[in-house]
């Protein structure tokens, strides 16, 4: 489905569902009404009542919590998924096989939970029924999430179990090491899952259903919807902000591209720019602190690192990413020659925050728990409750029993993908550890990079785009982070640094052709050609693919053994240099920019990305160049005689 028109008109939340489903398999659900539709969401508000049973009241063995989660989870996901997209047409129908599956898989997980003394007892001697039990499970496990996910993160964990068997491990041990540790599909992945992520989740839906994304679109209306492009501007700030609190790269595009797309056509943008924008910045709001997404979550639990250090240092890299979208599209709107928005047709900054400011509430409670020294589960949970709180504030957005249930089997059913992401991602670290396979690995990479950290950065950059154009942003960075993370700290990078290049690129991989589901959504909304949406959104992305480099070389970009001064400098050198490379790829500053200055422009930009001293002066200098040779055509032009 896609939508042509260049009217001002939003998507209902049919159209939204629709298109959403089209390119992401998780949005691809059976539809149910009346009784079945009460039976269904029962199934999904006992996951959600487990959920927060668990984290404020329970105690239990991880197993068992992990095992439990995914039990409840494998039958939700075969109530909800049919075998292929073409069968979602029919309402109210679950085939005998689905229910079987759903059954079997459950069973599978909870013989474990039921069953953990005994099995924890027998250590590797497991019983034929155990092996038995263990390979159901994996199998009614990868089913689904080929169902959910696809087919790319399934063949790449399929490729890791034969490689097991190739290296002549039986299939006692494998089902052993997948099934029954932590260090299979109950492994970290799972558990960042259940204990972290999964509350996160439940948050989104919770801010999605009290109307925190139209406030966040009027919001970022008030503050550049006048300016030159405004539109376009308004999009990279409301994704921005939607980004503070979804973990959905395409669920961001279409909630605030469903309203900021027409309007940018309507301004004047290309079909293909207009989309390309909406889906860079929403890609962008997975690298946006405090939430990151879900895999920052993955990174405190795999790195040691707590987590409210890593969304501090997080903070100037999302700033530098945003800041280069915006530059770009302000000069393509300069070139252009575009207008803001009517200043009557926009609402006042001012009036907006009194009337609907404490709809930040949540996000506020949410940090200030987290800062306090809560975990972030139970900041989650606090969020939650502000969220239902502030909902009552005005009547068209507050929680009544109904949307309250819906808000909670939302974030169940939004759970399955990322759950059988992190499992699948479970599969591929635990042959890893059980063959030794990283290491074999790792050497292999050291000797084809031969000790060039560059090399070994490009070739780690590769395998995260092409692992990411069809897996998850949390399993690529599981697997990347498994495999050639460690590669990258050997050659003396910090942990911090070498763990955020590979969620950097695991990320931008949702806006890299061919396989550019964020750039697919958006070009739907615009009616688009999609290839050239994704080419013209890597254009827009580009600081995405320099940052990663910079913050290795120079971790003081990541606020690493800094002081407040050097971060300044940073500051300001980067935005500087984000100007130049800006004006260079757009080929427009105060006029067109003649070929030789934007090279000019684009090396100074680069140079005064990289902190350094010298590099910031070469920069500052091209930079200044081009800028005041911009200044002396533009005043001679104006003093020219007309005619």
């Amino acid at each position: 489905m896609t939508r042509q028109d260049d009217s001002f008109h939003a998507l209902s939340e049919s159209e939204t569902e629709e298109l959403v489903a089209s390119v992401d398999r998780e949005s691809n659900v059976r539809k149910f009404s009346g009784l079945p539709s009460y039976i269904v969401k029962g199934f999904l508000l006992l996951f959600a009542v487990y959920i927060f049973w668990i984290t404020l009241f329970a105690s239990l063995p991880e197993q068992v919590r992990r095992s439990a989660f995914l039990g409840f989870l494998v039958f939700n996901g075969y109530l909800l998924y049919p075998v292929r997209r073409a069968k979602v047409k029919r309402i109210n129908h679950i085939p005998w096989y689905d229910m079987a599956l759903g059954i079997a898989g459950s069973a599978a997980f909870f013989y474990y939970v039921f069953n953990f003394n005994a099995i924890i007892a027998r250590a590797v001697l497991l019983l034929p029924v155990d092996v038995a039990v263990g390979i159901v499970g994996i199998a009614v496990l990868a089913e689904l999430c080929r169902r959910v996910v696809g087919l790319p993160i399934l063949v790449v964990a399929a490729a890791f179990i034969v490689y097991s068997a190739v290296s002549g491990f039986s299939l006692r041990r494998v089902v052993h090491q997948l099934f029954y540790t932590t260090d299979g599909i109950i492994g970290t992945p799972t558990g960042v899952c259940s204990t972290f992520i999964v509350l996160f989740i439940f948050l989104a839906s919770f801010l999605e259903k009290s109307g925190i994304a139209a406030f966040f679109i009027d919001l970022a209306n008030s503050v550049a919807g006048f300016a030159s492009g405004g539109p376009a501007k308004v999009a990279v700030i409301a994704s921005a902000l939607e980004g503070m609190y979804s973990g959905s790269s395409v669920a961001n595009t279409v909630g605030s591209g469903s309203v900021t797309i027409p309007v940018m056509k309507k301004t004047g943008y290309r079909p293909e720019f207009a989309a390309a924008v909406e889906a860079a910045a929403s890609t962008g709001g997975q690298i946006m602190p405090p939430i990151m997404g879900a895999a920052a979550f993955l990174m405190a639990e795999l790195t040691g690192i707590p987590y409210p250090m890593i969304a501090v240092s997080a903070v100037l890299p999302a700033v530098l990413y945003f800041t280069g979208i915006f530059l770009m599209i302000h000069f393509e709107a300069k070139k252009l020659g575009l207008k803001g928005l009517p200043r009557e047709s926009i609402p006042r900054f001012g009036k907006l925050l009194i009337s609907r400011g404490y709809l930040f509430l949540p996000v506020v409670v949410l940090v200030a728990f987290m800062g306090a020294g809560f975990t972030p589960a139970y900041a989650a949970c606090f969020a939650i409750a502000a969220a239902v709180v502030i909902s009552f504030f005005r009547k068209d957005t507050r929680f009544t029993p109904a949307s309250f249930v819906d808000a909670l089997a939302g974030g169940s059913r939004n759970t399955i993908g990322v759950a059988m992401a992190c499992a699948m991602a479970g599969i591929v670290v635990g042959i890893v550890s059980l063959s030794g396979l990283g290491q074999v690995l790792i050497a292999a990479l050291l000797v084809v990079a031969e000790n060039s950290l560059l090399l070994a950065l490009f070739l780690t950059m590769i395998a995260c785009l092409v692992l990411g154009m069809g897996i998850p942003t949390t399993a690529n960075y599981v697997i990347m982070a498994t495999i050639t993370a460690p590669i990258v700290i050997r050659m003396g990078i910090p942990v911090m640094a070498a763990h955020m290049f590979v969620f950097y690129f695991g990320i931008v991989a949702d806006i890299t052709p061919p396989v550019a589901l964020a750039a697919y959504a958006g070009a739907a909304i615009a009616g688009a050609n999609p290839i050239k949406t994704g080419l013209i959104a890597t254009r827009l992305a580009i600081t995405a693919f320099i940052i990663p480099y910079i913050f290795v070389f120079s971790p003081a970009m990541l606020l690493i053994d800094t002081t407040p001064l050097e971060v300044i400098r940073i500051v300001l050198t980067s935005c500087i240099g984000m100007f130049g490379l800006a004006a260079g790829l757009e080929g427009y500053m105060l006029k067109k920019v003649s070929v030789p200055l934007r090279l000019a422009a684009m090396a100074g930009g680069l140079l005064l990305i990289d902190p350094g001293f010298y590099s910031d002066l070469a920069g500052f200098c091209l930079i200044a160049l081009v800028t005041l040779s911009q200044i002396v055509a533009t005043r001679r032009k104006s003093k020219a005689p007309a005619g």
